[in-house]
C-alpha cells in the first residue's frame, strides 16, 4: 500500500487543497496526511519556523518539561533570560537547544530575531537504561537512568497593524 509521490507541479497545482487538507483540524481516527520532504517543501510547509531536536538527552522528561512550560509563548530574549537564571539540570541543554531553533530560523528560514517567540516546546520520554544497584542481603534494586527527546519550535509573532481611526 505505497503512496504515489507527486511531482512539484502536480503539487502546486493542488496547493491551496492540499494547504487546506494539511492546516485543518483533525480527530484521533482521521489523521492529518503524512507529507513527504518533498512535497513539505513543493508546498512551503515549515519555512516560517525554526525547529531544534535534541535526542537522548541524559535527564528525565519530567524534569525537563518543568522547563519548557516556563519558556512556551515568551519572546526570545525573555525566555533566553529564564531559561539562564532557572537553577534546573536541564538548563543547559535547553539553552543550547534555544540557540540551534535561532539560528535554524534566522539562517535556513530568513526570519527575523526580533520577532521570534517560542512557539512550541516538548519533551517525551526515550529509552530508559536499567542498571543495577547492590542491596544487602545478596539482593540488588533496579535503577532506571531515564532519558528524553526535546523539541523545541520558534515562529515569528503575528503583528497586529494597529486600525487608523476614522474622523467623523
Amino acid at each position: 500500500m505505497e503512496k504515489k509521490v507527486k511531482s512539484k507541479e502536480e503539487l502546486q497545482l493542488h496547493k491551496s487543497e492540499l494547504l487546506k487538507e494539511y492546516g485543518s483540524h483533525h480527530s484521533k481516527h482521521s489523521k492529518v496526511p503524512l507529507l513527504t520532504k518533498k512535497e513539505r517543501k513543493a508546498l512551503g510547509i515549515g519555512k516560517d519556523e525554526g525547529k531544534a531536536v535534541l535526542r537522548y538527552a541524559r535527564i528525565s522528561s519530567r524534569k525537563v518539561m518543568i522547563l519548557l512550560a516556563l519558556i512556551v509563548g515568551k519572546k526570545l530574549d525573555e525566555a533566553y533570560g529564564i531559561v539562564r537564571f532557572t537553577p534546573k539540570g536541564a538548563s543547559e541543554p535547553v539553552l543550547k537547544l534555544l540557540k540551534s531553533a535561532e539560528s535554524n530560523a534566522v539562517n535556513n528560514n530568513s526570519l527575523n530575531r526580533d520577532d521570534l517567540i517560542v512557539a512550541e516546546a516538548y519533551a517525551t520520554q526515550g529509552p530508559t537504561l536499567k542498571r543495577f544497584m547492590p542491596r544487602a542481603r545478596g539482593t540488588s534494586n533496579r535503577i532506571r537512568k531515564r532519558t528524553s527527546h526535546i523539541t523545541l519550535v520558534v515562529k515569528e509573532s503575528i503583528k497586529e497593524k494597529p486600525k487608523a481611526k476614522v474622523k467623523a
